[in-house]
Formats: structure tokens, sequence, C-alpha cells
């Protein structure tokens, strides 16, 4: 049986403002689910800041427990598909949006959201990669599904430093391709090359020229900005390449033209992790246990939080001052 309380954050959203707060619950608490699980780690998601800031426009209950993933061990199960000990990650659907999140040392969910956790990853593992290691990892596979292969030649990754970015490197280049990075960042190029970057170009590269059609040069992309860096990201793709996007930081306009689609035959593909299907889900985790798992895994999560220290770190990725992944430390 799960222990009577736990300690959570919580944020509270009124009508003027949003209070942080940590706060002792009991599992009643938590909303409806048949798994209990007993939370490891969590991890700091852009998503989570905008949950916790009012007018975020991404929490849906007036009182939410941000963390739109987890992993942890199953404590209490009224599913057939687990039982206690069962180590698990949950991430996406309303998670830490309209239902309780990874921010708490308990959670309660549904088992159609729950994923076992994949053989050769660990639960701090699984967080260092996080929903935007999944999304990274689903852009991947998507480009590689569109015909990508390390042979076409570079592929561009746009905000690189950031969750979905760095891991997107990492994998690319553990798969044998050219990766060429985009940042803002000066100080952040050697961990990028450490990540397996080929080439490392500024932000203003990847954004800035607003030609609809410029000299042809990267085969395949994963974006994570949107805005003119997608926009600037079609007009630079080689004929039938494809960018898989999952960003919209840099803006949710797309000031493109039909060009890149009608006369170099080039492909957008939208990448979502939040309804993704749950057996695409599982294979995608098992894949970045195996072929997917990316260079400098142990590098992605080098930052850890407490709860107490949960409010500086959603206002650090807010200013989009993060580094790959922070994780969240809830178990002893």
């Amino acid at each position: 049986m799960p222990s009577s309380t736990f300690r959570a954050f919580v944020v509270n959203h009124h009508e003027d403002s949003a209070e942080r707060m940590i706060t002792e619950l009991a599992v009643d608490q938590l909303g409806e689910g048949d798994v209990t699980i007993r939370v490891d780690w969590s991890g700091v998601n852009y998503k989570d800041g905008l949950a916790s800031i009012h007018k975020g426009n991404v929490a849906r209950l007036p009182k939410i427990i941000p963390g739109i993933d987890l992993a942890g061990t199953v404590v209490e199960s009224a599913s057939p598909d687990y039982r206690a000990g069962d180590q698990v990650l949950v991430h996406g659907y309303d998670l830490g949006v309209k239902h309780h999140g990874g921010f708490s040392e308990m959670a309660r969910v549904p088992a159609e959201w729950i994923v076992p956790l994949p053989a050769g990853l660990s639960d701090r593992d699984v967080m260092s990669l996080g929903t935007a290691g999944f999304t990274a990892a689903l852009s991947v596979a998507k480009l590689e599904d569109h015909g990508l292969a390390p042979e076409a030649g570079p592929v561009l990754v746009t905000g690189a430093t950031g969750g979905v970015g760095s891991v997107a490197v990492g994998i690319l280049a553990a798969r044998g391709y050219e990766v060429v990075a985009a940042t803002g960042k000066e100080s952040a190029k050697e961990w990028l090359t450490e990540l397996g970057a080929a080439e490392i170009i500024g932000r203003e590269e990847a954004s800035g020229n607003s030609k609809p059609l410029q000299k042809e040069r990267w085969a395949g992309a994963v974006d994570c900005v949107g805005g003119d860096t997608l926009a600037n990201t079609l007009s630079a793709l080689r004929y039938g390449a494809a960018v898989a996007a999952s960003g919209n930081t840099g803006g949710v306009a797309l000031p493109t033209t039909v060009f890149p689609f009608i006369l170099r035959g080039v492909a957008l593909l939208g990448v979502d992790s939040v309804q993704c299907n749950l057996v695409t889900r599982t294979a995608i985790w098992n894949r970045l246990a195996t072929d997917l798992r990316p260079v400098g895994l142990d590098r992605l999560g080098s930052s850890e939080v407490s709860l107490d220290e949960l409010p500086t770190a959603l206002d650090r990725i807010l200013a989009g001052e993060n580094q790959g992944r922070t994780l969240v430390k809830l178990a002893g």
C-alpha cells in the first residue's frame, strides 16, 4: 500500500495569478487512475514551465501538479497488466495538464498511459530522455520512414541545445549521420560536439533567410523551433527531403510559400508525442534502448533538482537558459 501522505509541487491558478507551493497530499487527491506509482524521477519541460505560470495557457485544472513525464515503480494496481514492483514510465496524454503529473512523490494514472521500462534503460535514463527524447526519436523514425539515410547528406537540427534538439543530435550521430546543429548559445559548442555534431551553426543562419527557395543544403532536418526557423529550413531542403517538426518556441505562424513543396517535392512531417498511440510509443521506447540510443546519454540529464529547487528550474527553461534535460529527483 502507498504511504498515507507525500510531497508534491502544486500550482494554484487564480484569475489574476498563479501560486506555486510544495504541499503534502494523500493518494485520493491525485484524481482517477487504476495504477499508483512511486515516482523516482521526472523531467523539466517547457510545457511544465507554462503550466506553472499565469496565462501559460497549458494547465486545464485550477489546481494542478505539473510534470508531463515520470518514471517510477508501481506500488498498487487494479489493472491486470501491472503489479506492485513493476518499473514503468508515463508521458503525454493529459499528464501534468488535465491530470496530476510527475512533480510529486506519488502519481496515479490510467493503465493505458503506461509504458513498461525498456530493458537496458534505468528509470533515470528514461527521464534523461523523457518526453523530449521520445519526440526526438519519433522525429528520426519519421524521417527514416520517409527515406532518409546517412549517405544522403547533412541533417540539420534546430534548437539543438534544448531537450528535443540535443537528443536528436545524439541519435542521428549514433546512426552515422552528418549532423549540423543550430544554436544561439556560443558556450554550448563543445557540448554539442561531444553529442556528435559534425558542424555547429548560429541561430541566425538557421532562421535569417527570407527567400522562398535557397540553395539545396539539407538532406533532412529535425526542427524544434517553428516560425521563421522552420520556414528557412523548408526553403533549404534538398529535392524530396523532409523536415520533422515538433516545436513552436519560435512562433506558431509559418511564413513560407508553396514553392518548396511544389518545386522540390519536400515534405513537412508533423510530430506529436502527446496523443501518439501506445503501440508506437512502446516501440519507440524500446528502440531508444537499442538502435535509437543516443550518443552521450549520460550527458543529457546532467542537471538534477529537488522539488524545492523546481521553481528556479522552471523559470530557467521559460527563459531559454537550459542546456539538455533537467531532472527532478523524487525518490529518497
